[in-house]
């Protein structure tokens, strides 16, 4: 898309920006959106942990595994708020018996590592419907692309690692001004959290870009990254106060807590990412010169 068209259509969207978020969530409906994210939802949850373990065999060859632990710690409080030690635990005491991981364990952790991926890209299809009617993506490609991203993931932690560790160290110096010395620590922490931040516009961003059939726009992509990323950050915050003061799913499910405290917050955040998702499928409308007709209802026969 051309820049001076994506800037008109963002003044069409900022002079009636409730009318087109009503568009988007009555497409979102339509499209079962709810359904699709439980399904992502559920096969994230089995695909987390596998996923994890691959990474941190990988590249506990190059860093530290202590400091790589500490960073996955804490970055995936990003995606699973309040949850991220649990996870981390049950990784460190896997790691610890890694040697006793054999053929069978291995191949079976890249199967499940990859099913996430491909119910996202179920979804997307259904979301971007006109792009699978038009052109299909050949069933080797989607074998492939699942790994590929994994691949991808695992370089983009190892220079989050680097770049988290070089900002501790940072928080650690003292610099002299005006006769005083001044900590560096709290800008450590706030580049840190742009770190951390703009990594998951960037890691939508290329869920955009790679899981719809077709060419997406990078500013498309873009467009749908910030606001999945800023919807995210509100409800990571919520989700974070009330297991905080109001949950008692400890109560309720005891020792199976952890699971469904992260499978709660990975349906709120697939529900976030689709609904991105939609947000580009409508700008795509736009292009179409189709901005007034009606999403219809999807088919489940």
């Amino acid at each position: 898309m051309h820049p001076r068209l994506l800037f008109r259509h963002l003044r069409l969207v900022a002079r009636n920006p409730v009318g087109f978020s009503w568009r988007v969530l009555k497409a979102f409906r339509a499209n079962q959106g709810l359904l699709l994210a439980g399904a992502v939802a559920y096969y994230a949850l089995l695909s987390l942990v596998p996923m994890l373990i691959l990474a941190v065999i990988a590249l506990s060859h190059v860093v530290d595994q202590a400091e790589l632990l500490d960073t996955i710690a804490r970055y995936l409080e990003w995606l699973v708020p309040g949850q991220s030690r649990a996870i981390v635990n049950e990784l460190s005491n896997f790691l610890g018996h890694r040697d006793l991981m054999g053929w069978v364990l291995l191949v079976t952790m890249l199967f499940f590592s990859s099913l996430a991926f491909t119910v996202l890209e179920n979804a997307m299809s259904v979301i971007f419907l006109h792009r699978v009617a038009i052109r299909r993506r050949h069933f080797l490609v989607s074998a492939v692309l699942p790994y590929c991203y994994i691949v991808c993931l695992g370089v983009g932690l190892l220079l989050i690692t680097t770049v988290a560790g070089m900002l501790e160290v940072l928080g650690d110096e003292q610099v002299r001004f005006l006769g005083a010395d001044w900590s560096l620590h709290g800008i450590s922490g706030v580049l840190l959290y742009l770190l951390g931040f703009a990594g998951e516009v960037a890691v939508l961003t290329s869920i955009y870009l790679v899981m719809p059939v077709g060419r997406l726009r990078l500013r498309h992509a873009l467009v749908g990254g910030v606001t999945a990323a800023v919807l995210w950050e509100l409800t990571r915050r919520v989700l974070l106060w009330y297991f905080a003061t109001l949950s008692q799913v400890t109560v309720v499910y005891g020792s199976l807590t952890t699971a469904i405290a992260v499978l709660l917050s990975l349906e709120f955040a697939a529900a976030l990412l689709l609904l991105g998702a939609q947000v580009i499928s409508e700008f795509e409308r736009l292009d179409r010169g189709a901005p007034e007709s009606e999403p219809g209802e999807m088919n489940l026969g």
